[in-house]
């Protein structure tokens, strides 16, 4: 039975970022670079006004005052879009806009209100020195400047800088292709009638959607009965896919059929020294790799987090790691057993601004309710002692960072 860090460096070593493809700039927010985002411009491509006023010559108003304003002559007007053609010569002044290009020869912006605007004169009742309200050309970013790195997760801010940048397309790693299949003859779906011994499922969705909200594109196969040739002809549709995860059957049962029917001869292995959960397991059906999750929801959602997640990161050219943080514990607990516990807690502030984690009184790994209102996991390590209230505990938050189940 591996230990949970075990098993996740054996997961992640079967998987590299996929393959760049190119998307159109709309279609890239949530998606990774496979490489820089390089300007093909350099922003702005002038110096340009940055605020509403007068274009002038520092040089000619520099004794101007509120009391003994400077006359100049008004020669024309730059808006955005419609520059002055013209260049500015000495007691000269041009009408301009915030963004419109700087005429030839000014040096200097004098805001709007700091003038009286007199038809083919303009008083100016304040000077400025040289380069006042002016954005010179470059200030953003220049032409051939990398942007945006590789390995960039795209915010919508990254893709309006992209757009910016006169980037139309971007090279980004393809999204994972998962396949979600569950298991067992005493599960039946949301809405479908029930037998006297089902259960609604809930685990394909909630893992589709994990998978989804993580970058990914999940191909939901249903779910298979407890019959070897059943589940085999429909794991078959993960053909093409980069992963195949299942949920339920991962035991020794007599009706745990995913490790016979899919493991094979390419199974890596099928215990984890984890609670919730235990029977995990990793290997390859078909060509197709394979995740078999236990069939419990929250044990479900648990190892999604540690394997599931990593493993759609890593496959996006992302980090790896799960996002941990330093808390206070809420509630004592009692010694821990041989295998890492994951406990379901909330998180609240203390009066001294640290987070304090509360764990739930019961731990079931049947009650998904628990795991919904969970803000993060308590993470006990094999065999650790009692521990205290207020004492340090380590936690993996739930929502923020690289999860939000």
């Amino acid at each position: 039975m591996l230990q949970v860090g075990e098993a996740r460096a054996c997961i992640l070593a079967a998987f590299t970022a996929l393959p760049a493809e190119t998307v159109p700039l709309p279609d890239a927010l949530g998606r990774v670079l496979a490489e820089p985002a390089v300007a093909r411009l350099t922003q702005p491509p002038f110096a340009a006004a940055a605020m509403d006023g007068w274009a002038v010559r520092a040089a000619d108003i520099v004794r101007a005052s509120a009391e003994a304003p400077v006359t100049l002559r008004r020669i024309g007007e730059s808006a955005a879009g419609h520059a002055f053609a013209g260049s500015l010569g000495a007691g000269e002044a041009v009408r301009i806009f915030t963004g419109a290009p700087l005429p030839a020869w000014a040096d200097a912006v004098v805001m709007q209100e700091d003038c009286e605007d007199a038809g083919d004169r303009v008083r100016v009742g304040r000077a400025v020195p040289v380069g006042r309200f002016i954005r010179p050309a470059g200030l953003d970013f220049t032409a051939g400047e990398e942007l945006l790195p590789k390995g960039r997760l795209l915010t919508a801010r990254d893709v309006a800088l992209a757009a910016a940048a006169n980037l139309p397309w971007l090279r980004v790693h393809r999204r994972p292709r998962v396949a979600v299949l569950a298991t067992g003859d005493e599960i039946a779906l949301p809405g479908d009638p029930l037998g006297p011994s089902q259960i609604v499922s809930s685990n394909a969705l909630g893992l589709c959607a994990l998978v989804a909200s993580q970058g990914g594109v999940a191909h939901n196969l249903g779910v298979a009965k407890d019959d070897p040739e059943h589940l085999a002809a429909m794991a078959a549709g993960a053909a093409g896919c980069d992963l195949l995860v299942t949920t339920g059957g991962a035991s020794q049962g007599e009706h745990d059929h995913v490790r016979d029917v899919l493991g094979g001869l390419s199974l890596d292995f099928y215990r984890v020294a984890m609670k919730p959960g235990k029977p995990l397991i990793f290997g390859t059906a078909s060509g197709v790799p394979l995740l078999g999750l236990p069939g419990n929801p929250v044990s479900t959602g648990v190892a999604a987090l540690l394997f599931l997640v990593p493993v759609l990161r890593r496959l996006q050219g992302l980090p790896a790691e799960n996002t941990t943080l330093a808390a206070r514990l809420g509630a004592p607990l009692k010694a821990n057993d041989d295998r890492t516990d994951f406990m379901r807690a909330t998180l609240s502030t203390g009066t001294d601004g640290e987070p304090i984690a509360t764990p739930f009184p019961r731990q079931d790994s049947a009650m998904m309710s628990r795991l919904a209102r969970a803000d993060a996991l308590i993470v006990r390590e094999p065999q650790a002692t009692a521990a205290a209230v207020g004492d340090r505990v380590t936690v993996i938050p739930l929502s923020g960072g690289v999860l939000s189940l």
